[in-house]
């Protein structure tokens, strides 16, 4: 079961991750394959293992998604950093520029509001976890909302999540959700094929590598042994290639979730929007409630935790 076109069609698009083009040529990069959140569950769980991420189209009312859109944007808005004169739900980012500090003080207020529990805690989304993991589901506490500006270059190198989440159970899944339409040149999340192996064999090497370590360094992705932080690479041209695979791209759509193994390799491209259109998505993790929880996940996310 495939989770790609057989072949890229179309022009290639001009994609770009921190500076470097996405691919070195067409044969490295594919479309994902998106799936109904009506499949079977049994369907959605086999393709999910064969593949290491699956995309689920519609699982959630796209009229919700864009709504909380707006109030995020809304929201924001009092930091200054909505274009004047335009729609908060439309996100067009103000083109004189963002004061950053009042907007990351703003950014941290609504990490921490129940508005944002709610739209993580919504029950198509709770249901569908529990049923996919088998068990009643735990929504870790640190939770991630990113906005991404057109005129921002720089973006999540490779990685795969397990780097960042090891001190409990490998059983987790994310869900990276786009909060609004999030089309190829907007960027957005990109998932190195097969790469769920290749993670399970890096994390080995750096488990090996590790042993001499204190329990506190091992579960580290800042300890002497990681790159970059936990990040493989900025270069997702140079990987593509050491890998002979290719990246998966998507145009997502609100209402859609993107679930991803902790071992699958990804990373995000620039958000190129000619219009000043803001890319709005969160990314959370999922478990099973009776498995192992890494306790530093415990806490709200914030800029500075070095998770």
């Amino acid at each position: 079961m495939t989770q790609l076109d057989p072949e890229f069609s179309g022009p290639q698009p001009s994609l770009m991750s921190n500076g470097r083009p996405l691919s070195s040529s067409p044969h490295r990069l594919g479309w994902m394959r998106g799936h109904s959140a009506a499949t079977p569950m049994g369907e959605l769980r086999s393709i999910y293992e064969t593949n290491g991420c699956l995309l689920v189209k519609g699982l959630l009312p796209r009229a919700e998604v864009l709504a909380f859109r707006e109030q995020f944007f809304a929201f924001m808005a009092g930091a200054g950093i909505i274009q004047p004169g335009t729609e908060p739900r439309d996100g067009i980012c103000r083109s004189d520029g963002v004061a950053e500090p009042m907007a990351r003080k703003y950014l941290m207020e609504f990490v921490r509001s129940a508005r944002y529990e709610k739209f993580c805690m919504h029950d198509k989304l709770v249901d569908f976890l529990d049923e996919f993991l088998g068990g009643l589901s735990y929504l870790h506490k640190r939770k991630i909302i990113r906005y991404t500006k057109p005129s921002d270059p720089s973006a999540t190198g490779a990685h795969y999540d397990l780097v960042y989440i090891r001190g409990g159970t490998e059983r987790l899944v994310t869900a990276w959700i786009p909060i609004g339409d999030v089309p190829v040149h907007m960027g957005g999340l990109v998932y190195l094929e097969g790469s769920h192996f290749l993670g399970r064999t890096m994390e080995g090497q750096f488990a090996a590598a590790n042993a001499t370590l204190s329990a506190e360094e091992r579960v580290s992705a800042f300890n002497k042994n990681m790159n970059e932080g936990g990040w493989l690479t900025k270069d997702l041209a140079e990987l593509a290639d050491r890998h002979n695979t290719k990246w998966l791209i998507a145009n997502y759509e609100a209402g859609d979730v993107m679930l991803h193994s902790p071992y699958m390799v990804h990373a995000a491209t620039a958000n190129q929007d000619p219009n000043g259109t803001m890319r709005l998505s969160t990314d959370i993790r999922y478990q099973r409630v009776s498995d192992e929880i890494d306790v530093r996940w415990a806490n709200h996310w914030s800029l500075d935790d070095m998770l």
